[in-house]
């Protein structure tokens, strides 16, 4: 009996100490994490950057892989993310990823902040001319674009220096914006690995030591856990919404809304639409760079628009409203000087004249109604009794009854009127109406 208690208790008992022991090692185990940017540079996307580094330093992992895709940014937003690599506490690996994808522009600075970079096949880097986004308003003398020039290739060589990279390329790639494919930047020093799955990626990184602002590390990612994070919600609306086209059709579409919600109180419709649409605008505006200027200039063309409506001025604050609102538009996102990516804070040229002209064109059509509504014949109330045609019903010598629309109403004359005869009302005196033969 002994024996065979013995027989079944010794396998369970290795069992449970394998499984134990498993649970220690995994325990134990290196992670790393993984995030994906497929989006131009902007505050949202750099927020997201920074806290993912942020939160993988907390979890001790042994890397943060960005898998990145991207057509360039804000070097506001860039500067953010280059500083915040150059004093990471875990190595970073930036993998331009997948087949196809870009690290343009932004990318490359981003990239040469990074501790190790690497590339899927047919993807390519470059292009990080910077480019002045503020239009008409800014500065485009010689001397304010070598300076914007010169600083950026100061920040590029200052990251290629201290990563080891190619600076010569990278001076390259701001002046010249030439950009190379992931064979060719392999070659020229400008990325670490070529790597066509992640996984491959961590093969290739295991062992591999890098300087980080704890000091050197030895990566351990050979068979690493992999956790992939994803944007939050809150993230992903803000990424949907901070688009410069998107927030100001929901500004446009908030002011109208309370407009029109103020102009018929108890609509309800156009009042919540109008608040929720201008709620989400300043929520955007939050991590855009926002001219009050520019809100204010669209202010003023709406209030010469409704002005338009109250004084005839033939046209002129028509012409004004829409002045105003062009230049408020254009003047509404303004980044500073050296914005490398023309798109990022941009509203469309043709959305914001076809606003304009839409919005003059609606308050030209309310003049025109308001205009023949004054110069209408007034038909309810007393006064749209003025003009009316009704029967004598009683004889008018100076004073008797008159039926006008089926009513009975106390009437005088300056002549006499025979009953049954046809009057004219051509006077209304409180509840008394003169008429005349008609």
């Amino acid at each position: 009996m002994k024996r065979f208690q013995f027989k079944f208790f010794m396998p369970a008992a290795l069992l449970c100490i394998s499984l134990l022991v498993s649970a220690m090692i995994n325990d134990n185990a290196p992670i790393v994490e993984v995030i994906t940017v497929e989006s131009p540079i902007t505050p949202v996307s750099a927020e997201f950057i920074i806290r993912s580094l942020g939160r993988a330093e907390k979890n001790h992992a042994e890397a943060l892989v960005i898998e990145l895709d991207t057509p360039g940014g804000l070097l506001s937003s860039t500067r953010d993310i280059t500083k915040r690599f150059l004093a990471a506490k875990i190595p970073v690996i930036v993998y331009v990823y997948p087949e196809g994808a870009r690290a343009a522009s932004a990318g490359v600075f981003i990239s040469y902040a990074a501790n190790l970079v690497a590339m899927a096949p047919s993807t390519n880097i470059g292009a990080a001319t910077p480019v002045n986004m503020m239009g008409a308003n800014s500065d485009s003398s010689s001397a304010m674009k070598n300076k914007i020039m010169n600083d950026t290739i100061a920040q590029v060589k200052g990251l290629a220096e201290k990563r080891g990279r190619n600076a010569e390329w990278a001076e390259q790639a701001v002046r010249k914006a030439v950009s190379v494919t992931n064979t060719e930047a392999f070659k020229l020093n400008i990325i670490n690995f070529i790597s066509p799955s992640l996984d491959s990626l961590l093969k290739q990184v295991h062992g591999v030591e890098v300087e980080t602002a704890l000091g050197k590390k030895s990566l351990n990612t050979e068979n690493a856990e992999v956790i992939h994070h994803e944007m939050n919600f809150r993230y992903k609306i803000l990424e949907k919404i901070s688009d410069p086209n998107i927030t100001y059709l929901l500004m446009m579409a908030g002011i109208f809304g309370i407009y029109f919600e103020l102009a018929n109180p108890g609509a309800l419709f156009p009042g919540v639409i109008g608040s929720i649409s201008l709620i989400l605008a300043f929520f955007a505006m939050q991590v855009l760079p926002f001219n009050y200027a520019g809100l204010l200039l669209i202010l003023l063309a709406l209030i010469l628009f409704v002005l338009e409506v109250k004084i005839t001025s033939y046209g002129l604050l028509t012409v004004g409203g829409i002045v105003a609102m062009i230049i408020g538009s254009l003047m509404l996102f303004e980044q500073a000087p050296g914005s490398d990516w023309g798109g990022v804070l941009q509203v469309s040229l043709y959305l914001i004249v076809a606003m304009a002209l839409l919005t003059a064109a609606f308050f030209v059509f309310a003049v025109s109604m308001v205009v023949k509504g004054q110069g209408r014949k007034v038909t309810t109330g007393q006064e749209g009794l003025v003009g009316e045609i009704g029967i004598a019903q009683t004889e008018l010598a100076p004073e008797g009854r008159i039926i006008v629309h089926g009513e009975i109403w106390k009437a005088y004359s300056d002549s006499v009127i025979h009953q049954n005869e046809k009057v004219k009302v051509v006077l209304v005196d409180r509840l008394n109406l003169k008429v005349e033969r008609a």
